[in-house]
């Protein structure tokens, strides 16, 4: 599974292609197969996103995630403060990047 990652332009924040979109929950990414590339340069001519770059993804019980752990972090968050990671469903998790 190949998944798409960078930054939004304006914020900086971490965004995951969803298909569609971008948005700032991993659970939502989709498998970009081997168009990966051509999103990403239609994307950022658009100027939505920037850094972004393709990654193995993996689906999980709790959704897809990242393969690798520099890219887990990015998705979830801090690894030594659980109060601190990204929880997609809490309406206050957007409330940081604006």
């Amino acid at each position: 599974m190949k998944i798409l990652t960078g930054n939004d332009l304006k914020t900086g924040a971490v965004t995951w292609w969803d298909g569609e979109s971008w948005s700032l929950h991993v659970d939502d990414a989709v498998d970009v197969g081997e168009g990966g590339a051509d999103i990403i340069a239609r994307e950022e001519a658009a100027r939505r996103v920037f850094a972004a770059y393709v990654i193995d993804g993996v689906q999980t019980d709790e959704g897809v995630r990242p393969a690798h752990i520099k890219d887990r972090i990015r998705a979830l968050g801090p690894t030594v403060r659980p109060d601190l990671t990204l929880k997609p469903a809490d309406p206050e998790a957007l409330n940081w990047v604006i």
